[in-house]
């Protein structure tokens, strides 16, 4: 029997945060997702990506990007071609995801058994603080004092006394930090020094991607991992001297596809692997917690900060999320 031939349809989504996230580069109120669904016959797969401004993505633009392909996609585009067909990116990430899907709602196969992995486990995910001052991220904190893992977004001037103030209001709690390139190089090693005082395990992007020369002039006391200095295995190449891990997050590497290919390739450089999301519903969730389950730090959050998840997404059993059900994804 021959199937039937594939449509592809996307659309724009929001979905309002509980309270707000604040980053070192602003605040925001919403989640805008955009949702790729490829149907054929009586199967649809689905993705979702997030475009994100500070790698020139918007909304508008993203959608058209993926529309830009739906004639490829319907005359029977691989996943494996859709690789070169379009750049990494959030784009590619929600047609990646729609196809891996696809695949395994016509093979009756989970998407972990196609992709030749071991079945997934749950997870203990981190859960996010956003920046603000030292009092305020010290009250938040403390109403998620009992998390195993919280990670902490920094922003620069001050930062010494957020740290101090988490830690206090968590003294339990394994803590990571984001500066989201917020740090300089004068404020570089007091910075880690601060954060190695309070026993945090990790440190997310101190220094503006380009600029990042002088993590591989010190000697770091405890593991830096680059997040906007990396997105694909090309990437990688030149950053083993400067970071000790990568981040690795769907929405930058164009898909699952290229996140499991970058996750071996990054192994075996030496790096230590986080896997991260961007503010995000379920749906966006369930590819990466295949990609997931070799890394050292888990940051899969976005629906907990979420006011409300999309139906049918995933259990969240406090900081432990669980692998999907096939009727959200794979």
């Amino acid at each position: 029997m021959t199937s039937a031939k594939p449509t592809l349809t996307a659309r724009l989504e929001r979905w309002p945060i509980a309270g707000n996230f604040t980053i070192s580069r602003g605040v925001k109120t919403e989640a805008v997702v955009i949702v790729a669904e490829v149907c054929s016959g009586p199967h649809i797969g689905r993705g979702e990506c997030v475009p994100y401004p500070r790698y020139g993505e918007t909304p508008e633009a993203t959608l058209a990007a993926i529309l830009a392909v739906r004639e490829a996609i319907e005359c029977g585009l691989s996943r494996q071609e859709l690789q070169t067909a379009i750049p990494a990116g959030a784009a590619r990430n929600a047609l990646d995801c729609a196809l891996w899907d696809l695949d395994a709602k016509q093979s009756g196969r989970p998407a972990w058994v196609i992709a030749g992995l071991a079945a997934p486990q749950p997870l203990t995910t981190a859960y996010t603080i956003s920046l603000g001052t030292p009092e305020a991220m010290a009250e938040a904190t403390a109403k998620t004092a009992r998390r195993p893992l919280l990670k902490i977004k920094l922003g620069g001037d001050g930062d010494v006394a957020r740290i101090a103030a988490v830690r206090s209001a968590a003294p339990n709690s394994t803590l990571i930090v984001d500066a989201n390139e917020a740090w300089t190089e004068a404020s570089l090693e007091s910075h880690l020094a601060a954060c190695a005082a309070a026993g945090v395990t990790l440190v997310e992007q101190p220094l503006p991607a380009g600029h990042d020369a002088a993590l591989a002039r010190i000697k770091r006391p405890i593991a830096v991992c680059a997040d906007e200095s990396v997105h694909d295995r090309a990437s990688l190449t030149g950053l083993r001297d400067r970071y000790d891990a990568i981040n690795i997050k769907l929405d930058k590497t164009g898909g699952l596809t290229e996140a499991v290919a970058m996750s071996d390739a990054a192994r075996a450089l030496g790096f230590e692997i986080m896997v991260g999301c961007m503010v995000a519903t379920s749906l966006a969730m369930a590819p990466a917690i295949l990609a997931a389950q070799q890394a050292r730090v888990v940051d899969l959050d976005g629906p907990l900060l979420l006011a409300k998840d999309r139906d049918g997404g995933l259990r969240y059993d406090g900081s432990t999320v669980y692998p999907p059900d096939a009727s959200l994804w794979g």
